[in-house]
């Protein structure tokens, strides 16, 4: 039998007439646990609110795809609270020592109500506390989700330009024998002043020539050309120095003077040595685009996270934008093109700006994601009154009428289960209400329009 002293000893009851405790306790059931009992199951009616008497509970759950384990002690309370909207219990509960409880039904919560108001109150105040920690977390999740994509993504950009610059680099190291080894053969043949000047001129010519790079086919036809020229000049086994020489657009009357006042020996070596210079110089090319790709992406990065800045600065939201942009290439490219309309004005915002930078990153994602991968991004900027109004449009499916009212609210989502949390349109209307702007949304089939109003810094206006 439940004494009114043990349930006084519980917070929420503490200081409750003593007639509200006798009642209370004329309602509930009280329930004896051994240890590793079960006393409720995940997806089964939230029916009852639990109160700890004794012992030791762990509850356990599955939330998009991870298990949540939480412990809950004496004095704690359990199950489904008055006015809560739990239809079904999202944990399942077993005792981890011997344990006892009292069990009161969620069909007397409306007499609760009105006999215990005190209690009720404490009961709305507990459910509120819930709440924010149940947000908090999420909001930690939701954090990690998206970091550990963007971390993906960035570290999948990063790896193809450093890939390409090791192979480039394991591929110097051969080259370079290469033209040792013809630079050692035209050492060996007597060479007057003005061979060697023009073979080291010829070098230079070809290799500082600038242009765009022929196309896959003028390439083709280039290379049979010169490989047909060498063999005219007795060079059967030189196809290689021939498509390293279409690649850079060398035609072959550029190599006449080879054959005409060098002896077929010497021209092969220098043919090979130029070759070599030419691949050495395009093979330092792809290293330097590729260092700097690498350079790019560690800048944007910095911008992106403001490491190494003050936390409220002066932000230019056009560059903010660009940065989000530069981060999330690794999903643009692969089928969306983006549109950019600038007004051609800074536009400062007062700001923490690594937050802007997610307010962007959250709602490109979800357009790529509407766009299923593949369409139209429109990024636009623009002057309203005292403020830069953010507009970010794609051209996908839309956002249904039933759904748009939606979008903001804390834990709505239309994504499966494990996909999204519900939070990062929340996590939007949060930080810009903080930035002392408002943001909306219109949408129709084929046009979904996100607009951020932010007020503008004194600096801007």
């Amino acid at each position: 039998m439940v004494e009114k002293s043990e349930l006084l000893r519980v917070p929420v009851f503490a200081d409750l007439p003593d007639d509200q405790i006798e009642w209370f306790i004329s309602q509930a059931q009280e329930i004896s646990l051994k240890a590793g009992d079960s006393y409720l199951h995940q997806g089964d009616p939230a029916d009852a609110m639990f109160v700890i008497l004794d012992g030791q509970l762990q509850s356990r759950g599955e939330f998009g795809g991870e298990t949540i384990i939480f412990t809950s002690k004496t004095g704690d309370i359990g199950g489904v609270l008055p006015f809560s909207r739990m239809k079904f219990y999202s944990v399942s509960g077993r005792a981890v020592t011997d344990s006892r409880l009292l069990r009161f039904p969620a069909a007397q919560f409306q007499p609760l109500v009105q006999k215990m108001p005190e209690l009720t109150q404490r009961l709305v105040g507990l459910m509120s506390d819930r709440i924010r920690e149940v947000t908090r977390v999420e909001q930690q999740r939701d954090r990690l989700a998206a970091l550990g994509k963007l971390s993906a993504g960035l570290a999948h950009e990063l790896n193809n330009p450093a890939s390409a610059a090791k192979r480039a680099t394991s591929q110097l190291r051969s080259t370079l024998k290469r033209i040792k080894d013809a630079s050692h053969e035209l050492g060996a043949h007597e060479l007057t002043s003005a061979q060697k000047s023009e073979i080291e001129k010829l070098e230079a010519r070809i290799i500082q020539q600038d242009g765009p790079p022929p196309d896959t086919l003028a390439i083709s036809l280039l290379e049979e050309k010169i490989d047909s020229w060498l063999r005219t000049h007795g060079q059967d086994d030189l196809w290689q120095l021939a498509a390293d020489l279409a690649h850079k657009n060398v035609n072959p009357e550029m190599l006449e003077s080879f054959f005409q006042n060098l002896d077929a020996a010497t021209a092969r070596a220098a043919l090979i040595r130029l070759a070599a210079s030419v691949e050495i110089a395009n093979l330092l090319n792809e290293i330097e685009s590729s260092t700097s790709r690498i350079s790019d992406l560690v800048r944007a990065i910095k911008e992106y996270t403001f490491m190494d800045q003050a936390p409220v600065q002066n932000v230019d939201i056009v560059k903010s934008l660009e940065t989000t942009l530069t981060i999330l290439n690794h999903k643009l490219k692969r089928g969306v093109t983006v549109q950019r309309d600038y007004q051609r004005i800074p536009f400062l915002v007062n700001s923490f700006g690594s937050e802007l930078n997610q307010v962007w990153t959250n709602i490109i994602d979800n357009a790529i994601d509407a766009m299923g991968g593949k369409g139209e991004l429109r990024v636009r900027t623009y002057k309203e009154d005292a403020c830069v109004v953010v507009e970010i449009a794609d051209n996908g499916p839309g956002i249904s009428a039933k759904v748009l009212p939606h979008v903001f609210e804390p834990f709505f989502t239309t994504k499966g289960v494990g996909e999204g949390t519900g939070l990062g349109l929340d996590t939007v209307q949060r930080i810009v209400r903080k930035h002392r702007g408002h943001v909306q949304v219109n949408s129709k089939p084929g046009d979904t329009r996100f607009q951020i109003w932010l007020p503008l810094s004194e600096a801007a206006i």
